[in-house]
Order: C-alpha cells, then sequence, then structure tokens
C-alpha cells in the first residue's frame, strides 16, 4: 500500500543553474551533486535534478511548496527580488505566489494545507464538487 510521496524528479536543462537557484533562491539542502544531477532536501522532500530535454508545459501542472503564513510576505518579496516570472495570479485560499524555475517548471509557494482548502470548498464548493 502507498504511503506517500517518496522523491519528485524534475528536468533540467543545466544542474549549476538549476542546483543554484533551488538552493540559494528558494532555500533547499543540497546533498549530492554530479555532472548529470543534484539531490536536495526540503523538509522531508526530496527532491531530484536530471539533466535531460525539457519540454514546458501549457496544461495547471505545478509543483506547491508549503510556508508558514506569517513568514509568506517576505518570501514572496524574496522570489519577486530574485527576478522569478510569475505565471499565474492566486484566487483560491490562503496566499500563494506561482512562479517559474529557470526551466519554465511551475512552481508555488502557498501559505495554507489541503484542511484549509476544503473549509473554504465547503463555503465556496466548486460546480458539482463531492465531499468525502
Amino acid at each position: 500500500m502507498l504511503n506517500g510521496l517518496n522523491h519528485m524528479t524534475i528536468s533540467v536543462s543545466d544542474v549549476s543553474r538549476s542546483f543554484d537557484f533551488y538552493v540559494n533562491t528558494l532555500g533547499f539542502i543540497p546533498k549530492a551533486k554530479w555532472d548529470e544531477g543534484a539531490y536536495l532536501c526540503l523538509d522531508n522532500l526530496w527532491l531530484c535534478l536530471s539533466v535531460g530535454d525539457v519540454t514546458p508545459r501549457e496544461d495547471y501542472t505545478h509543483y506547491a511548496f508549503s510556508i508558514r503564513g506569517e513568514d509568506f510576505d517576505e518570501y514572496a518579496n524574496h522570489l519577486k527580488s530574485a527576478g522569478v516570472t510569475e505565471w499565474k495570479i492566486n484566487k483560491s485560499e490562503g496566499k500563494s505566489i506561482y512562479f517559474l524555475d529557470p526551466d519554465g517548471h511551475k512552481l508555488e509557494i502557498h501559505d495554507g494545507d489541503l484542511d484549509s482548502r476544503l473549509n473554504a470548498c465547503i463555503k465556496y464548493p466548486y460546480k458539482n464538487m463531492e465531499f468525502f
């Protein structure tokens, strides 16, 4: 039986550039780096950067990282001053900033969690929404 997310692997075109972004801009902890990749972590999240062909997606697929509400504004300002490209404006509960990494992967920083999202959806459900 599955019990959680093991790791995420993201294709990158330049390991050094992405390593710098994820470590120095986002604050991931480096664990290993080699010519074709790197292992980073953020709390219990294991992220692998792996050199490969990068195909930007046009759909809504993105990776969201948690942040405490009291840290959000300062961190969002840090990202903006680092020159990240924002790809979406937040319209959901909680605070979010949606931005791109150096290869165009869609990322989000969000100060809520599943419970806060569900509570907001109970008040304002999406079309034909069911709760379990």
